[in-house]
C-alpha cells in the first residue's frame, strides 16, 4: 500500500514542518517536533457543507432519559486482578498495563488468557517473543493453552485484519511499543507510531466490542513510555510494581473508567507464575521475637482495601555537618516537615541525628494518614523505648501540631481488630461510636497527647 505523507508538528506551538529538525523554526523550542500523518483535503471548499450531514445524524436527548445499565463484567479467574479492574474485564474496554522489564506483565496476561480461553475466544499478539518462547513459558507454568490463539506480528495493518476476521472477545498486544504502522515512516516505539497504533486499536475495540489489553514499556523514571495521550485514549491504566529482589508484586490502578482508582492487587511470584495473596497485610508486618524500638504499625487504605504496614525508624547520632534524612517507601520532603513539627510542638529535637524511615515490604505509601505512625516510630527509636506490639496508629499531622482525621477510620480499626491488635491511637474524629470488641481506642487531637500516651504505656 502507498505510504501516507507525514509531517512533523511542534508540540509547543503547533507549527508543521516537512522534515524533522532538532529545533522548531517557529518557536525555537528544542526536541518538540513529532511525526504525525498529514491530513489530505478531498475538496477545496471542505468547510462549506461541514455541518449539513452531521445535523441529520446527531440527535439531542435528555440525560434523564438515558437508561443507566449495569456494565457486564468478564471475570479473569484471578480475583486480585479483578479487584484492580473493578470487577473484571469490560466488553470493548482498552486496558494499558505498564511495568519494569521482567516484573511479570507477560506472565500475568498469559495466565489470564489461558483461563479466559476456555469460555471465550482469546488472541495473544506477541511482538517481543517468538511462539516457541511463549510455549515454553506456558509449559513451565503448567498452563492449559490449548484454546489460546497466538499471533507473532508487529505490523498494525496485519493485526487489525486478523482481529477483524476472527473477532475475538479478548486480545493482548505485547507490547504496543513494538507495533508499527505502514502509514508512518518512523521506527516502532516512536511517539507517532505509539499514538497512531494505540488509536487504531482503540477504535477497532470500540467498533467490534473486543477487550484489548496493551502492554506498555516504562522509562528509566518509571513512567509509561510514549506520548501522554496514550493514557488518555485507553479506559484503564495499570502499573505493575515490585522489587526485582523480592517475590512480591503489586498492581495499582491509576485510571479506570469502569471502576475505582488506587485499588491494589497483591501477588507473589512463584515457579508456577503469579499467585494471589489472600492476606496482604501479613506481607508488610515483621514478626519480631521481642519488642524492638523504632517500629510502629499503621493502617493505610489502598482504594477500598485496608492494609496494615509496619513503619520502621532508625535515629542515630550524626557525625557529619548535615544529618541524613532518608525515606524508603515514603515521601522525603514530608519527613523534613514532620521533624520540624515534632521539634516545635513536642520539644523533641533531631537536628543532630540521622533519621532513616522504611516501610516494610517495599510498599509505597502516599497518603498522609501515616504521619502519626512515622513520628511515634522516630520517638521510639530516639528514646530506645519499644511501642506496644499490639498497638496500631494512624492520623494526619498538621503544621500546628494537630492530629487530623483520615478517611475510612472505622474500616481501618475493624481490619486491625480482625488481625489481633488490641490498642489504637487515632484522631478524635475517627473514634468509633460503638465499642470495637477486644480493642482499646485512644482518641487524641494533638501530637503531644500521643507522646504522653506512649510514655504512660
Amino acid at each position: 500500500m502507498a505510504k501516507v505523507k507525514s509531517v512533523y508538528t511542534c508540540t509547543e506551538c503547533g507549527a508543521a514542518e516537512p522534515k524533522w529538525q532538532g529545533q522548531c523554526p517557529s518557536c525555537n523550542a528544542w526536541n518538540t517536533l513529532v511525526e504525525s500523518v498529514a491530513e489530505t483535503s478531498t475538496s477545496t471548499n471542505r468547510y462549506a457543507n461541514k455541518f449539513e450531514g452531521l445535523a441529520t445524524t446527531g440527535q439531542l436527548q435528555k440525560l434523564s432519559t438515558v437508561q443507566a445499565a449495569e456494565i457486564a463484567r468478564i471475570p479473569t479467574g484471578i480475583s486480585e486482578f479483578d479487584r484492580v479492574l473493578g470487577g473484571g474485564l469490560v466488553e470493548g474496554g482498552v486496558i494499558l498495563i505498564g511495568g519494569d522489564p521482567g516484573i511479570g506483565k507477560s506472565t500475568l496476561l498469559l495466565q489470564t488468557l489461558c483461563h479466559l480461553g476456555r469460555n471465550s475466544k482469546a488472541i495473544y499478539v506477541s511482538g517481543e517473543e517468538s511462539p516457541q518462547q511463549i510455549a515454553m513459558r506456558a509449559h513451565r507454568l503448567g498452563l492449559d493453552a490449548s484454546e489460546l490463539d497466538l499471533l507473532a506480528e508487529i505490523n498494525l495493518e496485519k493485526i487489525l485484519a486478523t482481529l477483524q476476521t476472527h473477532k475475538p472477545n479478548i486480545a493482548v498486544i505485547d507490547s504496543i511499543q513494538t507495533v508499527y504502522s505502514e502509514a508512518l515512516q518512523s521506527a516502532p516505539g516512536s511517539v507517532a507510531q505509539v499514538r497512531e497504533c494505540s488509536a487504531q486499536l482503540t477504535r477497532l475495540a470500540k467498533q467490534l466490542g473486543i477487550t484489548v489489553i496493551l502492554v506498555g514499556h516504562v522509562t528509566k523514571e518509571g513512567a509509561l513510555a510514549g506520548p501522554r495521550v496514550l493514557e488518555h485514549i485507553v479506559d484503564t491504566v495499570l502499573y505493575f510494581e515490585g522489587d526485582q529482589n523480592s517475590s512480591f508484586r503489586l498492581i495499582r490502578a491509576f485510571k479506570n473508567r469502569f471502576g475505582a482508582v488506587n485499588e491494589l492487587g497483591v501477588f507473589a511470584m512463584t515457579e508456577k507464575g503469579l499467585r494471589e495473596v489472600a492476606n496482604p497485610s501479613a506481607l508488610f508486618l515483621s514478626h519480631h521475637e521481642s519488642q524492638v524500638a523504632g517500629s510502629c504499625i499503621t493502617v493505610t487504605m489502598e482504594g477500598t482495601r485496608p492494609l496494615l504496614i509496619e513503619v520502621q525508624a532508625l535515629v542515630d547520632e550524626s557525625h557529619a555537618p548535615s544529618p541524613k534524612r532518608l525515606c524508603v517507601g515514603l515521601e522525603q520532603n514530608r519527613l523534613a516537615m514532620l521533624l520540624a513539627v515534632l521539634h516545635r510542638h513536642a520539644g523533641v529535637a533531631c537536628f543532630d541525628q540521622d533519621v532513616f524511615i522504611n516501610a516494610v515490604g517495599g510498599v509505597k505509601i502516599s497518603e498522609p494518614a501515616v504521619d502519626l505512625a512515622v513520628l511515634l516510630s522516630i520517638v521510639s527509636s530516639l528514646k530506645n523505648k519499644p511501642l506496644n506490639d499490639k498497638l496500631i496508629v494512624f492520623g494526619e499531622v498538621g503544621l500546628a501540631g494537630e492530629v487530623r482525621p483520615v478517611t475510612g477510620g472505622q474500616v481501618r480499626l475493624k481490619e486491625a481488630a480482625k488481625l489481633g491488635f488490641t490498642q489504637a491511637i487515632v484522631p478524635k474524629a475517627n473514634a468509633p461510636k460503638t465499642k470495637i470488641a477486644g480493642m482499646e481506642v485512644i482518641a487524641i487531637d494533638r501530637l503531644e497527647q500521643a507522646l504522653q500516651v506512649i510514655r504512660q504505656h
